[in-house]
């Protein structure tokens, strides 16, 4: 069984095209259906955030290369191979176990450290687990790297003082508008983006502070508990042209804030500055509003200063979190390396059975002569004898010093009895002559 993964994140790929590859959860469960019926991929989790969008997989027959799941993503989104050429990274078993370990403790985040990656994590493997995609061996692995990221924030200062891309965001308000306390923000969404937002600017003492939602109810919830205004999803236009900060995070695959509405709220506040950050992936603010005097527009892509500052200040702690990251990735490669280890017993078992059978039926007519009896105990101790073949085998890969050297002996084994695929009567078939 070999794990794969395919996926671009904010290192290989510009905000256009993430938010082209992004999934949203409807789309992350049809990718699923069609990835197991297409790919022949066994067991499937997709994982898609702001920063990335990234396919794990368990499959029992590996291809060279992730050729089928390239052509899977592009098709599915309707890219082209032209666009995600360079864009895409491909990892196989435990390069692909290293890579989910370390986005679930917040080390391949834009943000060092990010807070939400881990729930993020979580949430994409409930998700699969609902709909049935995950087995043992998914489970097993998102399990483990959502343990190893608890560990990492408990035991490292990449916990202490978390970073998310909202914290980041309201820090570059204070550069527009220096201290906080006398101006008004709406927050236009209330998923967990938009409650990190909700906090940064309670914290900095914001003077008003008002929340939308498409749904109401979650709106009115979020707004209970920062004691801030509940507005309507349709009134949050007039709501804009008061306020100082906006802040959007919402799932939306069209923006929700139109150059055209943000021009008419600049008339509104006679031209008065209004920050504005943009959360959301696929964007939730048209980009050309950027144009509009007086107006501050960033994206996640714009976060570049602080994120140098943020991974300065905690770079020091990597080594911490890579040493619980290792431990995890060894205990978790132990157990593939057990189980993988049963299979290959098994293999060898059935094939060394199915030979001692053909031997003894081709020579069947040897033993006509013997009796019921005699034939059973032929037949027994031809069986014990496979069993004493496979003994030390067997011992010698329970008792293997590591992981690895378990997985080099069973490299060895499906090599040497013909069990990986390999042409059995070798490469050289040579003639005198």
């Amino acid at each position: 069984m070999q794990i794969v993964l395919i996926g671009l994140n904010h290192r290989t790929a510009p905000l256009e095209l993430r938010e082209c590859a992004a999934f949203s959860p409807d789309q992350a469960q049809r990718a699923t259906a069609e990835l197991r019926e297409r790919c022949a991929i066994e067991e499937v989790v997709v994982l898609s955030t702001c920063n990335r969008s990234e396919l794990y997989g368990v499959r029992s027959d590996p291809e060279p290369s992730g050729g089928a799941l390239e052509r899977f993503l592009a098709d599915f989104h309707g890219i082209s191979w032209e666009q995600l050429n360079g864009c895409l990274y491909f990892h196989r078993d435990v390069d692909a176990v290293d890579h989910l370990f370390r986005v679930a403790a917040g080390l391949d985040s834009m943000l060092l450290g990010e807070a939400e990656i881990l729930g993020q994590v979580r949430e994409a493997y409930r998700r699969a687990s609902d709909w049935g995609s995950t087995g043992a061996v998914l489970n097993r692995l998102f399990q483990g790297a959502i343990e190893a990221g608890r560990r990492v924030r408990a035991e490292t200062e990449l916990g202490t003082r978390p970073m998310s891309a909202a914290s980041a965001g309201v820090k570059l308000a204070e550069r527009v508008f220096g201290d906080l306390e006398g101006h008004s923000a709406l927050v236009v969404g209330a998923g967990e983006a938009a409650q990190q937002a909700v906090e940064q600017l309670r914290q900095r003492g914001i003077r008003k502070l008002s929340i939308t939602s498409r749904r109401r109810e979650h709106a009115a919830a979020l707004a209970e508990r920062a004691g801030a205004a509940c507005v309507e999803w349709s009134e949050f236009p007039i709501v804009m042209f008061q306020s100082d900060i906006v802040v959007a995070s919402v799932s939306s695959e069209q923006p929700v804030i139109s150059a055209e509405m943000l021009s008419r709220a600049l008339a509104e506040r006679q031209n008065r500055s209004i920050f504005l950050l943009d959360l959301g992936v696929p964007r939730n603010i048209e980009p050309s509003s950027a144009g509009l005097y007086n107006l501050y527009l960033y994206d996640l892509d714009d976060l570049t200063e602080i994120v140098e500052q943020n991974r300065r200040a905690r770079e020091r702690e990597i080594p911490r979190a890579e040493a619980i990251i290792a431990a995890h990735i060894s205990k978790f490669e132990a157990w593939r390396a057990g189980r993988s280890a049963r299979d290959l017993v098994e293999d060898l078992r059935v094939r060394l059975d199915q030979r001692r059978r053909s031997i003894l039926d081709a020579h069947a007519a040897a033993f006509a002569h013997l009796g019921p009896e005699e034939r059973a105990q032929i037949d027994q101790l031809t069986a014990q004898l496979v069993d004493e073949l496979l003994r030390q085998p067997v011992d010698r890969l329970r008792h293997a010093r590591t992981w690895r050297q378990r997985v080099q002996n069973m490299e060895t084994l499906r090599h040497l009895f013909g069990l990986d695929g390999e042409d059995d009567h070798g490469e050289d078939n040579h003639h005198g002559g």
